[in-house]
């Protein structure tokens, strides 16, 4: 924090007003109100691409505790704005680098804290997401707020140009990933595990992925709507049922879209790193880390795919099997930085599909 205190606003859509004081980046910003539940991993969210267009309110009340540490970023930081309790000054962890209002200063995103995060939080829950605006007057134009509506999120978040990694060790398997957002430890779980991976942009055109002969593809994490992605889930239309497919958050929406599906809102969202998600029979259930506003409608997959994994808390689509297409979906994060990392295993799903064994659960 700053050794002068500035007054700063958290005003919402529905006209309700929460005072504060500014961190981050001394600028004005709407987007979209979402709260996050997890305790732990604010780096992982704020650099989370899912993320773009919106404003992150952290229902843990301590954050910044172990500062910024460089390697823990998921990528760049596309996020509105930055909502906290109380935002620690004095980082105590033996790889912090610096503290994390000049980290929100330097990406250029504003934020609040000393505001009742609980209350707020009740209000979405209650109200569902919505839109609110971060700035220095308890005034704002409700209407201009309302009116506020993200577009063009995966262009804005996928990378603009092909991009290579090396296998580690042995090279296994030659792996093509869409990125539309992806995040950096998706790529590290197929890396460890022997894949040499080629991120593809967003718009990549599906006879130019098949070009590549890969052994399999990965469709990556991103932020909005994703029926606003029209030629995207042509290209997959082109793309599924051709290799193994692996899709993951968005990439698990998409599919389904380009599938036949329907996806909608939810009222607030699936955020945190404490979500449990349960196999379709009741066998097991996991605790895993979700980033999502939308979700499958599970309806309307009858006769295109078997429904693999349900949200225990909501039942909402949480996986997909598509077994006569070689393609295989879930909406929650199996890379889960900072966790957990319970379903990790689903990349050696994902490997053993490409070796042609006959995949298992988990």
């Amino acid at each position: 924090m700053k050794n002068e205190i500035q007054a700063a606003y958290l005003i919402l859509e529905n006209g309700k007003i929460f005072a504060g004081r500014r961190i981050g980046a001394e600028i004005e910003s709407i987007g979209e109100l979402v709260f996050t539940t997890g305790m732990t991993g604010y780096l992982e969210t704020l650099t989370d691409p899912g993320c773009a267009g919106q404003i992150i309110l952290q229902t843990f009340p301590l954050i910044g505790n172990c500062g910024v540490i460089s390697t823990d970023l998921e990528g760049d930081c596309f996020a509105k704005g930055y909502v906290v309790r109380e935002l620690c000054d004095t980082p105590s962890n033996f790889r912090s680098e610096y503290k994390l209002d000049r980290f929100l200063k330097e990406q250029g995103i504003p934020g609040v804290c000393g505001v009742d995060t609980r209350a707020i939080t009740r209000i979405i829950r209650e109200e569902g997401v919505m839109n609110a605006c971060i700035c220095d007057t308890s005034s704002a134009d409700l209407q201009r707020l309302k009116n506020y509506k993200m577009r063009g999120g995966v262009s804005m978040v996928s990378g603009k140009t092909i991009t290579e990694y090396p296998a580690e060790g042995t090279e296994l398997f030659y792996v093509a990933l869409l990125d539309y957002g992806v995040k950096r430890s998706i790529i590290r779980c197929l890396c460890r595990r022997g894949c040499r991976v080629t991120v593809l942009p967003h718009d990549t055109p599906a006879e130019t992925v098949l070009g590549l002969k890969p052994d399999g593809l990965v469709l990556s994490n991103g932020p909005g709507d994703p029926a606003e992605n029209v030629y995207e889930i042509v290209q997959l239309q082109k793309l599924i049922g051709k290799l193994p497919v692996f899709g993951i958050c968005l990439g698990h929406q998409l599919a389904a879209l380009a599938m036949g599906g329907k996806v909608v809102k939810l009222k607030c969202g699936h955020r945190g790193a404490n979500q449990p998600v349960r196999l379709i029979d009741g066998s097991r259930t996991w605790i895993t880390n979700q980033n999502h506003g939308y979700v499958v409608v599970s309806e309307s997959m009858e006769g295109i795919a078997k429904l693999s994994y349900v949200n225990v808390n909501d039942l909402s689509c949480e996986g997909l099997d598509y077994p006569d297409r070689r393609c295989f979906t879930v909406q929650f994060h199996p890379e889960a930085r900072g966790g957990p990392q319970d379903t990790e295993f689903l990349f050696d799903r994902f490997i053993a599909m490409m070796k042609g064994e006959q995949d298992a659960k988990g």
